[in-house]
Parts: structure tokens; C-alpha cells; sequence
């Protein structure tokens, strides 16, 4: 079973030390600025071998932006993680759910993300998701 509530400060250890496991990052501040109030953080648990507590399954991070560079107000995702002991459990479908439920209650009728076009895994994720290239192209440069 995937409960999906509101992350907690006392969370962060957990989801640190998940995403620094899938990315060989350890951001630690990064997740602490998600617990920011206008922001929308959650995690996944689920009930795994017997354990007498959930266990950490999942996070999903974002925000709603309005009005930049012309564009309506969206729903965009800043980070998704799984356990990948649990992938395919439907626990990032239940995490990027909740999110676009929150979204939608706010009154938000676009979601977006960034994706690298070389992750394959998280781009067939969001492809599964129903969602597509969007209106904007993103430029990028590096600096001198």
C-alpha cells in the first residue's frame, strides 16, 4: 500500500540520503529549501518485509510559477525520486498524481518539468504521465 502525504523536516534525512544514492549528489540545503511554504513537497511510504514503520518510497517536489517570460501560471516539478526497490509499484504515478491534484485544487491547469534529453528513464516516466513537449524551448549556454 502507497500513502502519499506532506513531507516533514523530519524526512530530510531520508530523502538526502535516497537522492544522493540515485544521483552520487548529496544536497542536503537543496531539500531543505523544499520545505519552503509556497512550495509543494511529498513523499511515499509504503509497508515493506514486516517493517513496524512505512518506509520512505519515494519524493516528489514543485512548485506554481506564474507569468514568466508570458506564460500563464503552471504547475511545474522540480525533482522526482523512487526507491528502485519499489519501481514499477506505482509510486511515482501516485507521487506526480497527488502533485497535479494539489496543483489543479490551486487552480492550475498546466504542469511542466525539465527533463535531460539523455535520461531516458525519467523522460518514458513523464511520457507515461501523459505529458509532451511543451511551448517553450529552453536555451542554454555555457559561461565564459
Amino acid at each position: 500500500m502507497i500513502s502519499i502525504r506532506p513531507a516533514q523536516a523530519s524526512d530530510l534525512p531520508a530523502i538526502s540520503a535516497l537522492d544522493a544514492r540515485l544521483t552520487g549528489t548529496s544536497k542536503p540545503d537543496y531539500w531543505q529549501d523544499m520545505l519552503a511554504p509556497e512550495r509543494h513537497f511529498l513523499v511515499a511510504e509504503t509497508e515493506r518485509g514486516g517493517a513496524p514503520t512505512p518506509a520512505l518510497a519515494g519524493f516528489i517536489a514543485g512548485e506554481i510559477r506564474a507569468w514568466e517570460f508570458g506564460q500563464p501560471a503552471a504547475g511545474w516539478v522540480f525533482a522526482i525520486q523512487v526507491d528502485p526497490t519499489v519501481r514499477l509499484e506505482g509510486v511515482g504515478t501516485a507521487l506526480f498524481d497527488a502533485l497535479a491534484a494539489r496543483f489543479k485544487r490551486a487552480g492550475v491547469t498546466r504542469l511542466r518539468t525539465l527533463v535531460d534529453r539523455k535520461d531516458h528513464l525519467i523522460l518514458s516516466f513523464f511520457r507515461a504521465q501523459g505529458m509532451v513537449a511543451g511551448p517553450s524551448l529552453q536555451l542554454d549556454m555555457e559561461m565564459p
